[in-house]
């Protein structure tokens, strides 16, 4: 039988769940509503299931991996501003098209409509969040920002131990490989996963929510696309200085996956595998993707937070000025670890909502529609996680160009021991 590429069977499942939850809906069919809400269901579960242990031993592993490479700090150091960098321009440009768009009005919403979430986020909950009471909460709780914690403590601790901690980073690194391979099997069902998110995704809520909210959606979706193929490819051109199209066909997979799965975390072994093909070095890649997939997220935390300010400042009634703006931009560069985990956009609109004072029953107003607005959020989550590692490597001249320029096929179309020579051997 021919094989499916990969991005087909993604496309088919879309296709096939919009068809579905359709019927489901015009038909009043409730068992295919519920099939199709049990299916999506069934697979964000299995992505969370991995989710805690691959956070921690993917953080210790990638900082014990620094050890290998040359001037890590600075590696380290620019990193980092790249991400500072990034999350800035793309609040900006959240901030300019809110303020052209006044998301807010004529949606016939009012604050009656809004409803305070059950978890919200704030400075000091940021600030003593960080630290757990017990090693083991974090990983039943998952939360995310606390494990990243922990793994960051034990990761430094195996550095300063040197040859005493290396039976730990074996036993690590094999238990990583072992979760690795098995979100590969649960990444491979992400075309049913597709089928059954998005297909329920109609059923439940239809077109008119989208009509609804129609400016909010095309705001979000639009501020995304901007920052994800005029900024990054603008930085690839002028930065790196390579081919910004060439960027998108190796990186395609982990962006696909991440607007179905819409999970930054879950995505992150085909975003480092991605990353790896784009020519940026084995080392520094597993460094650099696991901790951008936990603080990287210029759709959740900048875009998003920028855009859903203004919407639910306009529905409150509330006037925002310029010091307000720049509060934003403030919570969106530095806060935004708190975004952290699979439901990290809501976490960080409640901090900046707080932040400026604005109601918290304003989340509410947004749940409805959050399912939609996430898939674009994390695809443009996940694109920057892979851009910034390029880039780095890039100005640093570490940089493999020819595997750049000849990164082409998905890791998923082929076996995940037939890898490209260079990654094969690193992951032996």
């Amino acid at each position: 039988m021919p094989k499916v590429p990969f991005w087909a069977q993604i496309l088919g499942g879309l296709v096939l769940g919009v068809l579905l939850g359709w019927a489901a809906r015009s038909g009043d069919v409730d068992w295919l509503v519920t099939t199709l809400d049990k299916i999506g269901s069934i697979f964000v579960q299995l992505l969370k299931l991995a989710v805690a242990p691959l956070v921690f031993f993917a953080i210790l592993v990638s900082i014990t991996n620094l050890r290998n490479v040359n001037n890590a700090a600075r590696l380290a150091g620019r990193t980092l501003l790249w991400f500072m960098v990034t999350s800035l321009i793309a609040v900006a440009i959240g901030l300019a098209i809110g303020l052209l768009t006044d998301p807010g009005s004529g949606t016939g919403l009012t604050p009656k409509d809004g409803a305070k979430p059950e978890h919200s986020g704030s400075w000091l909950d940021f600030l003593t969040g960080i630290v757990p009471e017990n090693v083991i909460t974090p990983f039943t709780e998952l939360n995310v920002l606390q494990i990243v914690f922990m793994a960051a403590v034990a990761g430094i601790a195996a550095l300063q131990l040197g040859e005493k901690a290396e039976p730990i980073l074996s036993l690590s690194n094999a238990v990583l490989e072992l979760l690795q391979k098995a979100l590969w099997w649960v990444i491979r069902l992400a075309p049913l996963g597709t089928l059954g998110l998005i297909g329920y995704a109609i059923a439940e809520y239809g077109w008119d929510l989208i009509g609804k909210y129609a400016t909010f959606t095309a705001d979000i979706y639009i501020g995304c696309a901007l920052v994800m193929f005029g900024v990054y490819p603008l930085l690839l051109a002028t930065v790196a200085k390579v081919n910004p199209l060439q960027f998108f066909r190796g990186a395609w997979p982990a962006i696909q996956l991440a607007f179905v799965s819409r999970s930054s975390v879950g995505t992150m072994p085909l975003t480092q595998k991605v990353t790896e093909r784009l020519g940026v070095p084995k080392e520094y890649a597993s460094f650099a993707v696991p901790f951008g997939s936990t603080t990287k997220m210029d759709g959740c935390a900048s875009i998003y937070p920028a855009i859903a300010a203004i919407f639910i400042a306009q529905i409150f009634d509330v006037q925002l000025d310029f010091g307000d703006y720049l509060l934003i931009a403030f919570v969106s560069v530095v806060g935004s670890a708190a975004t952290a985990g699979l439901t990290g956009a809501t976490v960080m609109l409640t901090l900046t909502l707080s932040t400026l004072g604005l109601p918290l029953e304003g989340v509410g107003l947004l749940m409805a529609i959050d399912p939609i607005v996430d898939m674009m959020r994390t695809a443009t989550n996940v694109a920057g996680q892979a851009l910034v590692p390029v880039l780095v490597s890039a100005r640093e001249r570490i940089l493999d160009r020819e595997a750049y320029a000849s990164a082409k096929s998905s890791p998923l179309d082929e076996p995940l021991d037939a890898r490209e020579p260079q990654v094969a051997a690193a992951a032996a």
